[in-house]
């Protein structure tokens, strides 16, 4: 293990500051092979990227070991890229995608973890199921007959502001909507355990709220 490089050295800064139980994502979309490669050399396992073309590429040059979370929206027919080996989709933000998952996921003989998405931001722009579009839908049960896929949590991301009231408000909220799913939906469900949110700027707050994933991109490949 190598950490003696500029990325490492930032994995290894950054680690130090993580509860046991958080775990870091290297948000690796936009970067080389080689940064990757030096963030693996450093230790690091999980990548995360939000292109399924892109993903299925560096999947085949790097270390099979590697843990793949694909973190970006996730256009149906992209599924077929990444379904044979994701580690963990964390962009669920409808239905109608689960089911198209749902089907790759039977045509690779594999359960497909993934995450719902939660839309909690101010920004129209951000994907995701509302609270009450969440939990209709798991109300609803129809994705119980989903065999070939894995809900393991909820996804989110605040607002872009440097009002830390407000991003606290959101994570806040979604680890209460996190609380109150398992309670209704997963009570004996050991697998729904994960609270993906937090990114660079942010993740301090979100592990505040109960985050157990952090998606860590330019504190780590930006000089």
């Amino acid at each position: 293990m190598k950490a003696d490089t500029p990325i490492g050295n930032r994995i290894k800064t950054i680690g130090a500051t993580l509860p046991q139980g958080v775990t870091l994502i290297a948000v690796s979309k936009y970067h080389p092979v080689a940064a990757i490669q030096a963030a693996y050399d450093a230790g690091q396992r999980d990548f995360g990227e939000s292109k399924a073309q892109d993903l299925r590429i560096k999947q085949q040059e790097l270390p099979s070991d590697i843990r793949w979370h694909f973190i970006g929206h996730l256009q149906s027919n992209k599924i077929k890229y990444i379904a044979p080996f994701v580690h963990l989709i964390h962009s669920i933000d409808s239905y109608r995608l689960l089911q198209e998952v749902n089907k790759h996921g039977e045509k690779c003989n594999r359960r497909i973890p993934c995450l719902l998405q939660i839309h909690i931001a101010q920004e129209d722009t951000k994907f995701g199921f509302t609270p009450s579009e969440c939990l209709e839908m798991l109300a609803d049960g129809e994705w119980k007959q989903l065999s070939n896929i894995e809900i393991h949590g909820l996804m989110c991301m605040a607002s872009n502001t440097e009002d830390t009231a407000t991003v606290s408000g959101e994570f806040s909220a979604v680890k209460e909507l996190f609380e109150k799913i398992k309670r209704e939906f997963f009570p004996y469900d050991n697998k729904f355990n994960t609270l993906s949110a937090g990114m660079s700027d942010d993740y301090p707050i979100a592990i505040e709220h109960g985050s157990t994933h952090i998606r860590i991109g330019s504190s780590i490949f930006n000089d």
